[in-house]
């Protein structure tokens, strides 16, 4: 047995699904992608078997300079050596609060975590008691935003959760402002916040993010948008700055350190001080984690904040991703595939989509185009681009992808089921494994 068939079987009976993430786990990959990594560097990773392989997925999008990147990794070391905790606030928290308060106008206080789920879970509950209502609207299209009740238990996943906690999140479409001002209407005086992300694959039409800023301050609503992703992509200041919008709660991670553990709150002075200690108030349990302000990772955030101003580096993610999509948008022309293989969303964070012959998404047809990447050394589940993706990568990756269009093409004009080696990939959210 090979070393990934062995620490593949393992993963499996030692931890349900086999990973941590479940975007992580072997069903949302092709057969032929690597079971267990044993190390990453730059914009590079090496399965257990020594296999090297070119990485777009950059570890759920959370590395957005390059692994192991030197002077962030010596940062985070450094507070390793200063203890990496304490039994009191560290100066590093401090010092990392200032830097994110600085670098966001719309944030008047902080309060870090260690993922993403905490802090947009800590959003709503902060709504909640801020307005006295109970409902949470979330954006239909958008499709995480925390592993909480409040939101799992309004997607397909739905098991262990209540259905009192169910019907107390309500959704709106993206790009739809009707959809917003039909359900401020219907549960009027009752909607705690309103969540989404400024931007996912659609891009924001006839000034949508301002026109929800708008209807959630004539409705007394707390508008919250999840940056998780759009930070420190579409602006080192977000895609709030991108599109210029404000909101009154803000969450950040994902690649704010780098891929660190490092996820954020930020907002209001008003709504964000219900957490803290001001006399005379009813007290709010925010967040209170041992780990949350760990000092390696607030150290590594530090550190990326000044690359990022050094090296501008969301200039370069966004000319490498338009290096990207334009040599696939001319490759799928050149293969007669446009209609089958096609980018949506803001080249920073390119979405591909991969089609059958009824030009609807196919998973299938994924797995032909991902597999056959793979097979040439490149992982591309999805497209996030990291400032060590250089001209080099991109070219290996757009060589690469000249032969996976010829197969996806031909399993196009054939049976694609004879064109995939094992498992199809599989959605996360669904309602059996």
């Amino acid at each position: 047995m090979t070393q990934n068939e062995i620490y593949g079987k393992k993963a499996h009976e030692l931890i349900p699904a086999g990973a941590h993430t479940y975007s992580r786990t072997d069903e949302v990959f092709p057969e032929n992608a690597p079971r267990v990594f044993s190390h990453t560097k730059g914009v590079y990773a090496w399965d257990v078997d020594g296999n090297k392989y070119l990485d777009f997925a950059m570890a759920c999008r959370s590395v957005t300079i390059g692994y192991d990147y030197e002077r962030i990794s010596n940062a985070a070391i450094a507070q390793i050596h200063n203890g990496n905790t304490a039994s009191k606030a560290s100066k590093v928290e401090v010092d990392a609060a200032q830097t994110m308060v600085d670098l966001i106008p719309w944030i008047d206080m902080v309060k870090f975590a260690k993922n993403g789920s905490t802090v947009t879970s800590a959003a709503t509950k902060l709504a909640r008691a801020y307005t006295g209502r109970k409902y949470i609207v979330r954006c239909k299209e958008h499709s995480f935003f925390s592993y909480d009740d409040w939101f799992i238990g309004d997607t397909v996943m739905d098991g262990g959760i209540p259905k009192d906690i169910k019907d107390l999140t309500l959704q709106f479409n993206y790009n739809d402002i009707a959809s917003v001002k039909s359900v401020f209407e219907k549960y009027k005086g009752q909607i705690a916040c309103l969540i989404m992300e400024p931007v996912d694959d659609q891009e924001p039409t006839n000034n949508f993010l301002q026109e929800v800023g708008k209807l959630c301050k004539e409705y007394g609503v707390v508008y919250i948008l999840d940056e998780m992703i759009t930070g420190f992509r579409w602006d080192l200041q977000g895609a709030c700055k991108y599109y210029g919008v404000e909101p009154d709660l803000v969450t950040y991670g994902k690649g704010m350190a780098n891929g660190f553990s490092v996820a954020a709150l930020g907002g209001k002075r008003e709504i964000m001080d219900l957490g803290g200690l001001t006399p005379g108030k009813e007290r709010v349990f925010l967040i209170s984690t041992t780990h949350g302000a760990e000092m390696s990772s607030l150290g590594a955030f530090i550190e990326t904040v000044k690359v990022y101003k050094e090296l501008n580096v969301t200039d370069h993610i966004w000319a490498m991703g338009k290096k990207l999509c334009s040599g696939l948008r001319d490759l799928a022309k050149e293969y007669s595939l446009e209609d089958y293989f096609y980018i949506t969303g803001a080249e920073c964070s390119p979405n591909m989509v991969i089609c059958g012959n009824d030009k609807k998404p196919s998973f299938e047809h994924r797995t032909v185009f991902c597999q056959e990447m793979l097979k040439a050394g490149i992982l591309m589940p999805y497209i996030a681009i990291a400032y060590e993706h250089n001209d080099k990568e991109i070219d290996m990756a757009l060589e690469a992808a000249r032969k996976a269009m010829k197969v996806l093409s031909d399993s196009l004009n054939g049976n694609v089921n004879d064109f995939i080696i094992g498992n199809v990939i599989k959605p996360v959210f669904r309602k059996y494994n």
